[in-house]
């Protein structure tokens, strides 16, 4: 579980374990089909802010309180968007998304895993970690975007790319849920380049999804 920061001391030493990893990197420019297709989805950003500005003194590991939870922490430290989806009803279409951020670790279970971070259908395996969700109405499907085998206190850039089916019309659900009020902060100010705040680190997690390409099942 998220524990005080000062339990963590030991563990914290070393600001090197942060993780700059890359997965299926595609830096090519959305399609016209993307564009005209996944407007609605392109760009949406999952942003779990921390609510005190981060210290200069910020140790690796620390926590910070979510600026989410203004209530009961299990209750409130969530957020839910539902978009939609272009294309023709009926239809089905191969989406090229791109997934860019800094997040912690999250275990799934029950599901498949597909590369170091997607993983497919299951269900959440720990209740205190950040969980990012992305739920498909037709066909019925959901993704979770942070995969790890472990859970703990530390935080990690991502940059990998996915293809995903989904029907025209179809409600796509962006859902986020910190599950217990805390995150692990950015201590190490970590960056993702070309995504705000960017050059500056982003006060929190966060998770930028872009549209690449959007192909007809034929």
């Amino acid at each position: 579980m998220k524990r005080p920061a000062l339990l963590l001391f030991a563990a914290s030493l070393s600001a090197f374990s942060f993780s700059h990893a890359v997965e299926d990197k595609t830096p090519a420019a959305p399609t016209e089909a993307a564009k005209k297709l996944g407007g609605d989805i392109d760009g949406y950003r999952f942003e779990f802010a921390c609510k005190m500005i981060l210290p200069e003194n910020a140790k690796a590991g620390d926590n910070c309180a979510s600026a989410l939870a203004t209530g009961d922490p299990k209750k409130t430290d969530q957020f839910t968007a539902e978009k939609t989806f272009g294309g023709e009803k009926g239809k089905k279409y191969k989406v090229t998304l791109r997934f860019r951020g800094v997040v912690e670790p999250m275990m799934y279970k029950e599901g498949k895993q597909d590369g170091d971070y997607f993983y497919i259908g299951g269900d959440a395996n720990n209740t205190t970690y950040n969980i990012y969700k992305i739920t498909i109405s037709s066909p019925p499907s959901h993704y979770y975007l942070n995969r790890q085998d472990k859970v703990g206190h530390r935080v990690f850039t991502i940059d990998y790319t996915k293809t995903i089916e989904i029907e025209g019309g179809a409600k796509v659900t962006f859902h986020g849920d910190g599950q217990n009020g805390l995150m692990i902060s950015n201590a190490a100010k970590l960056v993702v380049p070309d995504v705000a705040p960017a050059p500056k680190p982003f006060n929190g997690q966060f998770v930028q999804v872009n549209v690449l390409d959007v192909v007809e099942v034929k």
